[in-house]
């Protein structure tokens, strides 16, 4: 047949950690031992106070539509939360609870964008970001950032990247893919010029929890009013809680922002999912304990992989400050060959390691670094052991 579709749909590129993450479980279906890199979820369960909670919900029968921005007790502790961990003060009308925090960062996209509108992104980037600016109708505009400046914007670099169609800047701390962490001055050194050029922020924070060395938080939108306004405050239940499957994520911003993201939610998904919304309720007011275990855990495991892939022949690695991924570096890899295997780019390097030795790892070309692959540490410390000795043996 020779169907007609969408320019839109054809112009999105398939998410590439997805299809690495598919390739290894089809291997493993088929019993081959693959030692998985790729995961960008925790490896734990669910705390058992929140899967309580869900079951409690189901059972009670309170498994009905809810308003499309989310339960009020819901949205009312994402306030609390905010205000506690963050310092920022919101009202309800400044939230919106969504099916996952990428679908609060595709709503608010699609709020604030026109057709041709510029978004700036940092290179490394996570995958769906200029995906989800160029179904919104913008633009992504990439700002390549350095592995010596620790990942981060260089803030006159962003100043000249502005232009007269410059409508928002993503801000994603701690980073996925690099474990970037901004410290309050390089914010502030982004707010002005967000306030300067008035350009919406997309502060992405859904790996806030998981930072380690000692190192806090800082939300944007908590330095002035002004910034606070231009800011939306992306967030959720996945990363921090081992949620990924309840999809639960929000939003706050200013209320008209959070009025058109709600209007644009209730004719595409209405609300998420019930049962989620009632289990992160108690994720965020129930005991927190689970999260610094988890979030301990993650901290041990990067401290062990980077010492090692740092000891391994052609490859090098920055210690990441946050999230549950090391980026490594394989330019000293680049044009040679292995096992008879030209290496050319990162794709070229991560199917050597999954066809090779069964390891799995997401190529650099996927967040627009195809000098780097992304290692994640969500998986036990047996896992990275023997996928990084794997590795080890095969470069050597």
């Amino acid at each position: 047949m020779d169907f007609k579709l969408s320019e839109k749909a054809l112009s999105i590129s398939p998410s590439v950690t997805l299809e690495i993450t598919a390739k290894a479980k089809e291997m493993k279906q088929r019993g081959i031992e693959v030692i998985s890199f790729g995961a960008g979820e925790p490896d734990f369960d669910t705390p058992k106070n929140i899967q309580e909670a869900g079951i409690k919900t189901i059972k009670e029968g309170n498994t009905r539509y809810t308003a499309s921005a989310g339960v009020l007790e819901l949205r009312e502790a994402i306030c609390q939360k905010l205000k506690k961990d963050n310092n920022i003060e919101y009202t309800l009308q400044n939230i919106i609870v969504s099916n996952g925090a990428k679908h609060s960062i595709f709503n608010a996209l699609t709020a604030i964008l026109n057709q041709g509108d510029e978004v700036i992104i940092p290179v490394p980037y996570w995958v769906s970001y200029p995906e989800m600016v160029k179904l919104a109708g913008g633009k992504p505009i990439f700002l390549e950032t350095k592995e010596e400046e620790g990942f981060k914007y260089n803030v006159e670099e962003l100043k000249k990247s502005i232009t007269d169609k410059t409508k928002a800047i993503i801000i994603n701390s701690p980073s996925n893919p690099t474990g970037a962490v901004y410290d309050r001055e390089e914010l502030e050194q982004i707010a002005k010029i967000a306030i300067d050029n008035n350009i919406f922020i997309i502060s992405d924070e859904i790996y806030e929890k998981l930072i380690y060395d000692g190192k806090k938080h800082i939300s944007i939108a908590s330095l002035n009013k002004e910034i606070k306004d231009l800011t939306i405050v992306i967030n959720g239940m996945s990363k921090a809680y081992a949620m990924t499957g309840w999809r639960i994520g929000f939003a706050a911003a200013h209320a008209e922002i959070i009025k058109a993201m709600t209007n644009i939610q209730s004719h595409t998904t209405s609300n998420p999912c019930t049962i989620s919304q009632y289990a992160s309720l108690e994720g965020l007011k129930g005991e927190q304990k689970d999260i610094e275990y988890m979030r301990n855990k993650f901290e041990e495991r990067r401290n062990y992989m980077v010492d090692r892939i740092n000891a391994i022949n052609g490859l090098t690695c920055r210690k990441p400050s946050g999230a549950f991924y090391v980026m490594a570096n394989i330019v000293q890899i680049k044009g040679k060959e292995i096992k008879g295997k030209k290496i050319n780019s990162s794709l070229d390097f991560a199917n050597l390691l999954l066809n090779d030795i069964n390891v799995a790892v997401v190529p650099g070309i996927a967040f627009g670094a195809d000098d780097y692959i992304r290692l994640s540490y969500a998986t036990s410390m047996e896992n990275i052991m023997e996928g990084l000795n794997r590795i080890e043996a095969l470069l050597k």
